[in-house]
């Protein structure tokens, strides 16, 4: 009998070790931290990269390793723990088990997995990494769609008057953990596609995202041209042409890839409108499968699509020229999607008809999409006021998006003494799962634990920034790198942090409103503070480049020089350094500018304490039992006299509560208000906010509905489909006829009766309904009821319809209406049509 964990061959362990060091589990799982160490510790101990730690192994240590039976002992340990891993049931497996979701396909243009990966930019990102970590772990079936940058996104450096630089350093795919996707010849895969009726190649990779698999394309095939070769040097680089050739290659040869590599999903989900060309190729596949029209093979597409929006202005969405979008799709759309080009500008338009209007990404989403959600309570919110031009005359309120708060991917965020506590306190499957009791556990910690904890995880953070800012310093030399003061932080010291793009919306320079206020709190003698900062502006933003310079001359006063330490290049490493040891993060957003923000749930796992905008994310989490807040939960623009208030309110809290409240310490040295803040919003926020939750919800609340609504119109060669469309043209046709003829309400004996007399035309009964209505109350939502059919149509035409309800509010707040009825179809996403009483 075999023993239970055979030591493999040298050969087998040195295959085992290149398939650790692509699987990007290590990001977030560091079982197998010792192995790289033991290989090259100084590659290890400077990068944390296993894939460039074996790369820069010598051959001949590797080799000697490899003979070694010990450490061959420690792989074979390694593989049976993972595949110990993956026969383990997950929470999806254990929860749906007849479930008619086999795959979900995950399409977003950027996403941050791990700084070996350097292909994102900020939030955007950093949703889709944390939620494919997630799926991974909750073992959801994703496969995710994104683009190999080049050069990704620019990498920053300040000159000695603290004046940002970009610099574009080249990924090397042989030096990124991944490999290239393959024919079953072993040849490079090449996906071809048209930019107008030019031949165009698109190479793919692979990234392993444990139980997730993501693949990355790029146009940098030798066949292409020159200009095409570039198409996927730059995240977010370049004008409106590269930028809609980007949008091009994300969704039609994302599509097709998958096609190819023989994925069949039941629900592709569009993370911004940046991908929404995946739908349209997916409905194209549909019509080559079914031998169908297009728009019958997009509704088919469209019940099976979610469109996650993370836009809070309208001037974030991608809009194109109508003759760039020609320029590049005529040929397509004609001969391919057999419509004429006006035909697919009309779903990217909110006036159909309109030939000078732009063609919005984001529309063409909507309309491609059976299900739209923004990423916090609030953004869904305001995501209904800038979708609204595409529903005319429906309430605010009923524009169809809801929402799905954003969370963050807790593993990948945690520090070693965090994990450690949460370890003990709650179990290693702690994220795999429900997270049921984890609340109960971290509350039932003691004072002394917690705050040790946080002591412990502050005086690393000081080391790894003092390390950092030493490192950063050697590599200045004479190259005109910014001196920057060299940092004189304390273990002891209330420490905040601030990092995040410094774009003038998130107004970075609240807290310098006053710098000489900021000073004073900073150098108070029996409370001080110290300070440490980070963030990027965009290259082509002068505005947010000089509040970068701002902050890096005051930190060069003599009364902060060492107390206040700008980090440059902020990226996903030093992010994770930050929110692991800071006690409070600050975020200053103009509300509600900030769809969501993850940044200060990264430090809910770790004890920090968040002062923040009540915008995002903070407006439904916060409470004063969890930590402070800015603002009074209204919107006032750009307003200078909110910001002085603000300001003003920001500097009191940290005088008179937050400091206070850090330095107050009982007799065993615990600050005991600060720790129990500490303690709820670990137990409270933390799993609330966590990606583990988003995923749940994303399965359940989205993912499960879509499958199987994309199922029941793919079937019978999409029979259900053509039924919808057929639908469509009757209401379209006849709905101009359709009228509210005559409205009676009265309310005898403490009940209201409704009597509605609808001339519907051409329009069949069953395809609308006739609904009692009135607007929301507060925040609530708004009152629908439907008044049943009387039975037929009178000798004038009228079909009646009549209701007795309670009295519940004034009759003088109700008005009828009629809106379209169908029970396969999605209302008003499918038919935007809707009457009202006159």
């Amino acid at each position: 009998m075999a023993p239970e964990n055979p030591t493999p061959t040298p050969r087998a362990a040195e295959r085992a070790l290149h398939d650790f060091a692509l699987d990007l589990r290590w990001s977030w799982n560091h079982a197998t931290d010792a192995l790289w160490r033991q290989i090259n510790p100084e590659c290890w101990d400077h990068t944390q990269n296993p894939w460039t730690t074996l790369n820069n192994a010598s051959h001949a240590h590797l080799k000697a390793l490899l003979g070694k039976p010990a450490f061959r002992r420690e792989v074979g340990q390694a593989l049976a723990a993972r595949a110990e891993r993956l026969r383990r049931p997950t929470w999806f497996s254990r929860t749906h088990p007849d479930a008619p979701l086999s795959c979900v396909a995950y399409f977003s243009m950027e996403y941050m997995l791990s700084e070996a990966l350097p292909i994102y930019s900020g939030g955007l990102g950093n949703v889709a990494g944390d939620q494919l970590k997630a799926a991974s772990d909750l073992g959801v079936p994703v496969v995710a769609v994104g683009l190999l940058f080049a050069q990704g996104y620019f990498r920053q450096e300040l000159t000695p008057d603290g004046r940002q630089q970009a610099l574009y350093p080249f990924n090397d795919p042989s030096l990124l953990p991944v490999s290239p996707v393959l024919t079953e010849e072993g040849d490079v895969l090449r996906i071809p596609i048209h930019f107008g009726t030019g031949h165009v190649w698109v190479r793919a990779w692979k990234a392993v995202v444990g139980r997730a698999t993501l693949y990355l394309l790029d146009t940098n095939d030798p066949a292409n041209p020159p200009g095409v070769r570039c198409v996927t040097t730059q995240l977010y680089g370049g004008d409106a042409d590269l930028r809609l050739r980007q949008e091009i290659t994300l969704g039609i040869a994302g599509w097709r890839l998958l096609d190819r590599l023989g994925y069949r999903p039941e629900v592709c989900h569009l993370n911004e409108g940046h991908a929404a060309f995946a739908a349209v190729e997916r409905a194209r596949g549909l019509m080559e499968q079914l031998r169908i029209p297009f728009r019958q093979a997009l509704t088919i597409a469209r019940a099976g699509t979610l469109f996650t929006t993370h836009t809070a202005v309208p001037a974030g969405f991608d809009r194109f020229p109508p003759t760039l979008i020609g320029t590049y799709l005529s040929d397509y759309v004609q001969k391919r999607l057999d419509i004429p080009l006006d035909g697919l500008l009309a779903l990217g338009r909110a006036d159909p008809g309109d030939r000078n209007e732009p063609f919005n990404m984001a529309w063409l989403a909507i309309r491609a999409s059976g299900a739209v959600n923004g990423v916090s309570r609030l953004h869904g919110t305001v995501s209904r006021r800038l979708f609204a031009p595409l529903f005319p005359r429906w309430p605010e309120a009923e524009v169809p998006v809801g929402h799905v708060t954003n969370g963050v991917h807790t593993p990948s965020w945690d520090s070693i003494e965090a994990d450690t506590l949460w370890t003990e306190a709650a179990g290693a499957e702690r994220w795999r799962g429900t997270q049921e009791g984890l609340a109960e556990r971290i509350r039932a910690l003691d004072d002394r634990t917690l705050w040790t904890t946080r002591a412990q995880a502050r005086a690393a953070f000081i080391r790894k920034v003092a390390a950092i800012c030493a490192r950063q310093q050697g590599y200045a030399g004479d190259g005109g790198a910014a001196d920057l003061p060299v940092p004189a932080l304390s273990p002891d010291v209330l420490t905040l942090g601030f990092a995040r793009r410094f774009a003038t919306y998130k107004r970075p320079d609240l807290l310098l409103h006053d710098p000489d206020r900021l000073a004073r709190l900073l150098s108070h003698p029996e409370r001080p503070m110290q300070l440490v900062l980070a963030g990027k502006a965009h290259p082509a933003d002068m505005a947010g480049q000089e509040l970068i310079t701002r902050w890096i001359a005051f930190s060069r006063r003599p009364d902060v020089r060492g107390r206040v330490v700008f980090m440059p290049d902020y990226d996903m490493a030093l992010a994770q350094i930050l929110v692991q040891g800071v006690d409070l993060w600050i975020n200053t957003p103009r509300r509600p500018w900030e769809a969501s923000g993850t940044s200060g749930m990264k430090v809910l796992v770790n004890g920090g304490l968040n002062l923040s905008e009540l915008d995002g994310w903070w407006a439904e989490a916060y409470a004063p039992e969890v930590g402070w807040a800015l603002g009074d939960g209204r919107e006032h623009g750009e307003d200078p006299a909110m910001d002085a208030a603000e300001a003003e309110t920001m500097y009191t809290l940290l005088e008179s509560e937050i400091a206070p409240s850090f330095y107050a310490r009982d007799a065993q040295g615990i600050p005991s208000a600060w720790v129990a803040r500490m303690r709820e919003s670990m137990a409270r926020l933390t799993p609330l906010f966590s990606a583990n939750r988003v995923v749940r919800d994303y399965t359940d609340r989205f993912y499960l509905p879509a499958a199987a609504r994309y199922r029941a119109r793919l079937a019978d060669g999409g029979q259900a489909a053509h039924a919808i469309v057929q639908w469509q043209d009757r209401l379209d046709a006849g709905w101009p006829a359709l009228r509210i003829d005559a409205v009676t309400i009265s309310e005898p004996d403490g009940q209201r009766q409704v009597a509605v007399a609808l001339f519907l035309g051409p329009v069949p009964a069953d395809a609308v309904l006739v609904q009692l209505y009135a607007d929301p109350l507060d925040d609530g939502p708004p009152s629908v009821t439907t008044i049943p059919p009387c039975g037929c149509r009178d000798a004038d035409g009228l079909a009646h319809y009549a209701l007795t309800t309670g009295l519940d509010r004034p009759a003088t707040d109700y008005t009828v209406r009629v809106i379209p009825a169908r029970g396969d179809a999605a209302i008003p996403l499918e038919s935007a049509h809707i009457a009202w009483q006159r």
